[in-house]
């Protein structure tokens, strides 16, 4: 069973807009966060935002302003609206899900950290 499933992503104009969404197991626990990871070639893996069950959220400073998360608890799924898309925007962005989401940069690359539910990663691309 795959634990998180994303779908959108894709490639945009700077200053458009994408929708990421994750859709988790069933086995997932509820009260777990879930949120999205991204990590560019070269690049630490970042946490770019995540909501809780609480409805609390966490955003990048870079992306402050510009990307919402929203969450739908009974179905399990979380979404990220992302606007004012930057180049610097530019990576591989993950799903991820766990009883807490924390900076993991200098761990390796994203879907390395133990314990963690993690999507499969979708290409997000932004030109200028």
């Amino acid at each position: 069973e795959v634990p998180l499933v994303e779908s959108g992503g894709g490639s945009v104009r700077a200053g458009g807009s994408l929708k990421l969404s994750c859709s988790a197991s069933e086995s997932m626990p509820a009260h777990w966060e879930m949120g999205w990871y991204r990590q560019a070639p070269g690049n630490e893996c970042e946490l770019v935002s995540f909501m809780g069950a609480d409805g609390s959220t966490y955003f990048l400073e870079d992306v402050e302003g510009r990307f919402t998360i929203s969450r739908e608890d009974v179905k399990k799924r979380v979404h990220l609206q992302m606007n004012k898309l930057k180049a610097e925007d530019t990576a591989v962005y993950y799903c991820a899900a766990a009883v807490t989401l924390t900076d993991i940069q200098g761990e390796g690359i994203c879907p390395a950290k133990n314990g963690y539910y993690w999507g499969q990663g979708t290409q997000v691309t932004v030109s200028t």
